[in-house]
């Protein structure tokens, strides 16, 4: 018995999970000069191992939604598809295996005396993981179950490496991250997932465009890093001998076309931020912008909870979206039903700790108060007044808002693109939207004084390497004059993982950036 028989016989004898833990380096070896010699004798039999192009393929899924009962064992329509080996049950003059693609899976039988053989000797070579090309009659077996009676095979591509165990599928978290080319097979929630992605954005950008939006692009290399508070990646152009920075944000180019004269804009499109990594962070991410001449924060909001909803609706028929723990259990349900609740950061605060803000920095004493109260929480508390409710926010409110929340009225020192409120300058009109316990969106009246911009650009907090850099073509674009604005952002990423239930960033994210392997 071959190893590779060794592997199929095991598989049936349910134990693979623990044959494959314990493959060693030289194991694998065997294993893929054995797939190996395979490949070769479908070379001697004039079978290319990589296969063709197949035209008049159908998906599995749709294979299966042809079936009808009254087809019986083998009365079906002959159709032709494709997929990866995901298992492999030899019985003598007779094979099922179950095929694996995007859609789905299906079972398909190999009878010897159905297939010419070429196509039995094909059968004879086959393993877990390659891919293979099918045609014939759609039925059922005696069980019931859907099958499709092979008369034609061909290979597709030889799969010269081990596939994961079909009842564990890829389970190393890192394995699974680095080789998300073998994740997205062998666990089938994963493509869901990166499906719903897809979906989501389509929705996103169905929605604005229905509101009148335009979609645009602007650049990724840019001169002057603005638009965000945030640690750039530094390049150099070679022909023009400069330094460039990868985009932290779209915000200070999408507004100058807004002085251009588009009323509506929004763009999706990559940021760059050389920061650390987390389960809410990755250093490279999707963001949504967009922004509205003669809107406000309030415009924004409004546009934002109603794309959320439309959104989640459209693609999950609901607006209360569960998360489940690995076991399938609702550990939490987030209720997106309309009118999202709006209030200010202070109220908030105060709602949460019973500490009410007063402009004046806290006492030591107070500081003390609430580094007992919540030990653990890492506060930095020493900065300005607008730093220290930032701070107690964000450590201590933020995470506990699961349901959305519009949080309005942040300090506008804060935030130097925004516009001040007119009753009280020490704020700016802006919102943070909180979901899942994290910002989701921010949102404001943007800020179309020159003169003030150019204050507010000099006098950003955030340590000397974040600090905003004054953009001086950008004041330029605002003396020609930008019309009052609402803007928003959303990060996408996110969104995802709050309306799929992904724990980490790295779920949704198709190749998130990971250290080399040593």
């Amino acid at each position: 018995m071959t190893f590779a028989e060794r592997l199929v016989f095991v598989h049936h004898g349910f134990i693979i999970v623990g044959l494959f833990m314990a493959m060693s380096s030289h194991d694998t070896s065997i294993y893929e000069q054995e797939r190996r010699a395979k490949m070769q004798k479908l070379r001697d039999l004039g079978v290319d191992p990589f296969g063709q192009r197949t035209d008049g393929l159908m998906s599995l899924a749709q294979v299966r939604q042809l079936y009808k009962p009254e087809m019986g064992h083998d009365g079906g329509p002959c159709v032709r598809t494709a997929g990866r080996i995901m298992l492999k049950r030899d019985m003598g003059k007779l094979s099922f295996l179950t095929l694996r693609d995007e859609t789905g899976d299906l079972q398909i039988g190999i009878d010897r005396k159905r297939v010419n053989d070429q196509g039995w000797e094909i059968r004879n070579n086959l393993d877990l993981g390659d891919l293979i090309t099918v045609q014939g009659a759609l039925g059922v077996t005696n069980k019931g179950e859907i099958t499709l009676w092979v008369t034609e095979l061909a290979m597709a591509c030889k799969s010269l490496l081990v596939p994961p165990s079909k009842h564990e599928g890829l389970t190393h978290v890192e394995a699974r991250y680095r080789q998300r080319y073998v994740d997205l097979w062998a666990n089938p929630d994963v493509m869901r997932v990166m499906k719903l992605r897809v979906r989501i954005v389509d929705e996103i950008r169905n929605y604005l465009k229905s509101k009148g939006y335009t979609e645009v692009e602007t650049p990724m290399l840019q001169t002057i890093h603005g638009g965000a508070a945030a640690r750039p990646f530094i390049t150099h152009h070679n022909a023009l001998d400069m330094k460039l920075y990868l985009r932290i944000a779209p915000e200070l180019f999408l507004k100058r076309l807004l002085v251009g004269g588009f009323s509506k804009v929004f763009e999706i499109n990559r940021n760059f931020r050389n920061e650390g990594i987390s389960p809410r962070h990755n250093p490279e991410f999707t963001m949504l912008e967009a922004y509205q001449a003669y809107g406000s924060w309030e415009t924004m909001a409004d546009l934002v909870e109603e794309m959320i909803t439309t959104v989640a609706y459209n693609v999950f028929g609901t607006l209360d979206i569960e998360h489940r723990n690995a076991s399938g259990e609702v550990v939490r349900t987030i209720h997106l039903a309309r009118p999202w609740r709006r209030i200010t950061m202070v109220d908030l605060v105060q709602e949460r700790t019973g500490w009410r803000f007063d402009k004046q920095p806290l006492t030591q004493a107070q500081i003390e108060e609430f580094r007992q109260k919540y030990p653990g929480k890492d506060l930095k508390l020493n900065g300005s007044p607008a730093e220290q409710l930032v701070e107690i926010y964000e450590k201590l409110v933020e995470q506990t808002l699961i349901d959305p929340c519009f949080v309005t009225h942040v300090p506008s020192v804060i935030i130097p693109l925004a516009k001040e409120n007119k009753s009280d300058p020490f704020f700016a009109d802006v919102y943070e939207l909180a979901i899942n316990g994290q910002e989701i969106s921010p949102g404001y009246t943007e800020l179309n004084d020159p003169d003030t911009q150019r204050k507010h650009f000099e006098h950003q907090v955030g340590d000397r390497e974040e600090q905003q850099q004054v953009d001086e073509d950008f004041l330029t674009a605002l003396k020609y004059g930008m019309p009052p604005a609402g803007g928003m952002g959303l990060g996408i990423d996110r969104l995802v993982m709050m309306l799929t239930g992904a724990e980490s960033i790295r779920d949704v994210i198709l190749f998130p950036l990971m250290r080399p392997e040593a």
